[in-house]
């Protein structure tokens, strides 16, 4: 059985559906040591079984800033500046990772994060991590 969750940015002006059939005791929820992740707080999990689908208020609300190997899109709202997920695009498909610390209801039980760290990565190597641990991204997401 799937549960859906919603996440959104401080405003409310953007924000994603998370659909999981993975209970959320056993989510993976991974806290990367990048500078960009660490000082934003981030808390990121993802389910290659699942689906992610973005809406903003208004297009103008998304940001998507890129650094590092410039592989993904991180998505910030441009008015409260909070950080919901990132998005890459590959050859199999788009993949997003998704902020627990937007969700609007964190839930119970969730597992502490995990550091994780991906320096060292090549970009061959991270697209391919990605597209095989990131959720899929619904067609048409995010909003431009």
């Amino acid at each position: 059985m799937s549960t859906t969750w919603e996440g959104r940015c401080h405003c409310g002006a953007i924000g994603y559906s998370y659909t999981t059939g993975v209970a959320p005791r056993d989510w993976s929820v991974r806290a990367c040591q990048c500078p960009f992740c660490r000082a934003h707080g981030a808390r990121c999990t993802s389910d290659p079984r699942g689906s992610a689908r973005f809406h903003a208020g208004t297009p103008d609300a998304l940001v998507r800033y890129r650094f590092g190997l410039h592989t993904a899109d991180f998505l910030l709202c441009r008015h409260c500046g909070v950080y919901i997920g990132a998005v890459v695009e590959t050859d199999a498909g788009r993949f997003a990772t998704l902020n627990v610390n937007a969700l609007a209801d964190v839930p119970p039980g969730l597992p502490p994060a995990t550091a994780a760290s991906y320096e060292g990565e090549s970009t061959v190597e991270r697209l391919a991590r990605r597209a095989r641990r990131w959720t899929p991204v619904d067609a048409g997401d995010p909003p431009a």
